[in-house]
């Protein structure tokens, strides 16, 4: 099946810096084919102006970058910036650079992909460059951490999520319950909702990937230390008697998220993501395993509901990291042509007042210090970890694409087995590693 790409061009001349998301008024469907043969055309676009192939993957903010594109076209008549926003970003880009056809700016999700692309030395080092200094330095240690060409540095956080427990804040008010800062604290707080009456979660494993959120959350806390560099290490070797393993450093993260899943209300194994936002909107649990991704559902069905966020608790209160995945990344290619024009449209895209209204149109955290933040209270909620550098990456990210991830963990939940489930995370890595040529940053 083609990929739809969707190319944006806009020859509109508005002065002043974005206020609203505008319709995309000018909006042509062409498949990926068009985009390998001119969507990152070299030279200038026809009229002395030179023109920059912008590779964006979120079709929700198409909108949003067409009008941060007008306005900096506005401030800068000698650039035309034309958005192509692609649906399998990570496969079309992985052809795009074989094909030598690199657009001139790109934005991807900050997942695994990214970190292999990184450590294939194919995007710029944007070490030198100051609108590096913008970002908050966690930000980019998440980046970091996911894969790098030697110690340069691939990419810029832009916007990122926040992965903890979303809860109803009027419940939790009327019920006189504070956030839970341990696990226990957390357990006591399911009993105290049950005694109510009350649902604790709304759980939904009809989904597969409804259990990462949770995984992520809980599994957070060993995968610090280097725990994947050390898995990395062993590579083929990983199993029961290996240094480090899921067998022996993760059973109790699936038994804590089973007992999470004890407090989901009746028939939570066939319920789906779309089931679970529409009944959490609807006030039928206090708590979410999942998101700030979905808030903006919950409050489709509901949009007075009052949600706040906080990270999946752990033993010491002082411990306590929030999940946060960069949303959208920003980089460019190595040696780009247009280096200096495609690197005028990254700085403004990371100016304070743009990037705070991408932000807060996306429900995301702005990665530039000193930002605005959104007066959502879900997003206020979860702002004091990005202050502080109290966050930490998606786990999942770090897991070959190859490995059956959600299913395995779906499947211990649903059969109570965790041993397995952990048994056969560790088989499945060492055979991927047995068959992967280490990518090096050298």
């Amino acid at each position: 099946m083609r990929d739809q790409t969707i190319r944006t061009h806009s020859h509109r001349r508005r002065r002043g810096r974005r206020r609203a998301p505008v319709a995309a008024a000018s909006v042509a469907l062409t498949t990926a084919a068009s985009l390998l043969l001119a969507g990152c055309a070299t030279g200038d676009g026809g009229d002395g102006r030179t023109q920059l192939d912008f590779f964006q993957f979120k079709g929700e903010a198409l909108e949003d970058f067409q009008q941060i594109i007008d306005d900096f076209e506005a401030e800068n008549p000698d650039i035309d910036v034309v958005q192509n926003q692609v649906a399998d970003a990570d496969t079309l880009i992985r052809t795009l650079l074989v094909k030598d056809r690199t657009p001139d700016v790109i934005t991807l999700n900050a997942n695994g992909n990214f970190g292999r692309l990184a450590q294939a030395g194919v995007f710029h080092d944007f070490s030198d460059d100051p609108v590096l200094e913008t970002i908050n330095p966690a930000v980019q240690e998440i980046l970091a951490d996911l894969g790098t060409f030697g110690d340069e540095v691939n990419g810029l956080g832009y916007v990122n999520n926040a992965n903890g427990i979303i809860y109803n804040i009027d419940i939790f008010e009327e019920q006189g319950i504070e956030v839970p800062e341990t696990f226990d604290e957390l357990i006591q707080v399911c009993e105290q909702l049950q005694d109510a009456g009350i649902t604790p979660f709304y759980g939904t494993l009809g989904d597969a990937w409804t259990t990462l959120p949770s995984f992520n959350g809980l599994g957070a806390y060993p995968a610090q230390e280097g725990f994947f560099d050390e898995m990395r290490e062993e590579g083929a070797d990983v199993g029961p008697d290996s240094s480090v393993s899921f067998e022996q450093d993760y059973p109790e993260v699936l038994d804590r998220q089973a007992q999470l899943y004890s407090y989901a209300q009746e028939g939570y194994r066939g319920r789906t993501y779309d089931d679970g936002n529409a009944a959490f909107a609807n006030g039928d649990a206090a708590m979410y395993m999942q998101g700030i991704w979905a808030v903006n559902p919950i409050k489709g069905v509901n949009e007075e509901i009052n949600l706040g966020i906080f990270p999946y608790p752990t033993d010491d209160p002082a411990d306590r990291l929030l999940v946060s995945g960069v949303d959208v990344v920003v980089t460019m290619g190595k040696d780009a042509p247009k280096s200096e024009e495609a690197m005028r449209f990254i700085e403004y895209l990371f100016s304070e007042d743009v990037i705070t209204a991408f932000a807060a149109s996306q429900n995301m955290i702005p990665s530039v210090e000193g930002a605005e933040l959104s007066d959502d209270p879900a997003i206020q909620s979860v702002a004091p970890w990005f202050d502080e550098g109290r966050i930490t990456g998606f786990i999942d990210h770090q897991v070959p694409p190859g490995i059956p991830l959600d299913a395995t963990v779906q499947q211990a939940l649903f059969t109570g087995d965790p041993q397995r489930a952990l048994a056969t995370l560790d088989r499945e890595w060492a055979k991927v590693a047995a068959r992967t040529i280490p990518v090096t940053g050298e």
